[in-house]
């Protein structure tokens, strides 16, 4: 569709069912005038976004994509050890206008991001690039290729709600949304979506070079909640979960702490590293091929073998996968309960496994603040304002947990709606004007919108 055909799309009665759909009825407006902005910024006749003597021109139509963030619900760092996790979809997204090339490279703009160029042509390795967005899409690339696919270049202008830094994965958000264009371009579109997330993994941890489990790619690419056990992580098992804790009074928040990731890859990778290194101790590969018995059995010998920090983050795995069951268990009960007192019964089982997963975060996984930054502790003082605010303000009835990856960025907040204006005024008194963020399930993962073919 031309720019001008698809910016008249956006005000018909289809593309408001779309976004209703991703943003809920209070965001349409606002989606609106994010689309149309990126669409008038890739077709302005002033055609600076394509200098002719660089970027060929552009052939076929415009396309739409878009990405979600995602949150963790449950299943703190236990997927890169084939555990279990919960996690979903939320409002806040990556959206990217897409053309086709006549040529084999990738112009990526987004918003407040310096332009990515990648000729596909080479698909080899760049060692300068690691860590930087070139490795992901020429890592996708290569993975689509291996796969037996077909890949092309292409430009797209982007911009994104999930922001580095906010715990929210917007590594995984750009890679899903990478392989959905890909896909959807060149090939017929139907790649499911957990191959989307194995291929968007194998490039971070390959070609970016951070060793991430599979759960981020999974949740922004399936979309709603979702339960994932990866016992075999090339057939991982999902399962979809009804969330609506709005019906129950209660808000599901981020709080963004601050701070950067940018130098604690040492430390991400040190957490399934350690716990490699206790399943080794036993001739395992990962955890998950072992149990909390046999490790507190042999805790004296592994303690000397591998540390105590090692032995602590085994232990938090054990212990957080039986929380995800548990957890589970409670979301299935809060969704099929026909009383209102079950449904409340039920939530408060779900908040108590929430608290225990922050808890354990703290003292056993310790991935809270970096130990060469101890001056540096916003995810710390964001737990201990909260848990305070709960006990004081909310008669105990509430949650909190480390968000993601940790060590910076975000920690997840249970609050009752009748408290939550409150609790967002203290906590952004601390860590600054929208830093709490309400968020929302949203039912669809990484999508091309059709305006007049979407269906849900």
């Amino acid at each position: 569709m031309l720019g001008n055909e698809l910016i008249n799309h956006l005000d018909s009665t289809e593309a408001e069912e779309t976004f209703i759909c991703l943003y809920g009825p209070e965001g349409v407006e606002a989606a609106r005038q994010r689309y149309r902005s990126l669409i008038e910024d890739f077709t302005r006749d002033t055609n600076d976004w394509f200098p002719k003597a660089e970027f060929p021109e552009t052939t076929g139509d415009l396309r739409i994509f878009t990405a979600p963030g995602r949150t963790e619900l449950g299943g703190n760092h236990t997927d890169h050890n084939r555990g279990k996790v919960l996690a979903a979809s939320i409002q806040l997204d990556s959206v990217a206008i897409v053309a086709k090339r006549k040529d084999k490279r990738v112009f990526f703009r987004s918003v407040g991001h310096p332009d990515v160029i990648v000729d596909l042509s080479d698909l080899s390795m760049q060692p300068e690039e690691k860590g930087n967005t070139e490795a992901l899409v020429r890592g996708i690339a290569a993975e689509f290729a291996e796969r037996g696919k077909i890949i092309g270049g292409f430009s797209m202008n982007a911009a994104s709600q999930v922001f580095s830094g906010s715990g929210l994965s917007s590594s995984a958000t750009v890679e899903v949304l990478f392989g959905r264009i890909f896909d959807c371009l060149y090939g017929d579109g139907k790649t499911s979506a957990l191959e989307i997330a194995q291929i968007g993994q194998k490039a971070e941890n390959n070609y970016f070079g951070k060793p991430c489990g599979l759960m981020d790619q999974t949740a922004c690419a399936s979309g709603g909640a979702v339960a994932i056990d990866f016992e075999d992580p090339d057939e991982p098992k999902l399962k979809q979960i009804n969330f609506d804790l709005s019906s129950l009074g209660t808000a599901l928040c981020v709080v963004n702490t601050g701070g950067s990731h940018a130098d604690l890859t040492a430390e991400y990778a040190a957490i399934p590293r350690e716990m490699k290194e206790v399943a080794a101790f036993f001739g395992k590969a990962f955890l998950r091929e072992l149990d909390l018995k046999t490790i507190l059995d042999n805790a004296v010998e592994i303690r000397n073998k591998v540390g105590d920090r090692a032995l602590l983050r085994a232990i938090h795995f054990f212990n957080e996968n039986y929380r995800v069951d548990t957890m589970l268990k409670a979301l299935e009960e809060m969704d099929s309960s026909i009383f209102p007192e079950d449904g409340q019964r039920a939530l408060g089982i779900y908040m108590s496994q929430v608290n225990q997963s922050g808890d354990s975060s703290w003292e056993f996984l310790q991935n809270v603040y970096p130990p060469h930054s101890p001056k540096k502790q916003g995810i710390s003082l964001a737990l201990a304002l909260t848990k305070n605010f709960i006990e004081k303000s909310c008669k105990n009835f509430g949650a909190c947990r480390v968000h993601g990856g940790g060590f910076a960025g975000t920690i997840q907040a249970y609050i009752p709606l009748n408290a939550l204006a409150e609790y967002k005024k203290q906590a952004e008194a601390f860590f600054g004007p929208g830093s709490v963020t309400v968020l929302n399930i949203r039912p669809m993962g990484v999508v091309e919108l059709d305006f007049e073919n979407q269906s849900f």
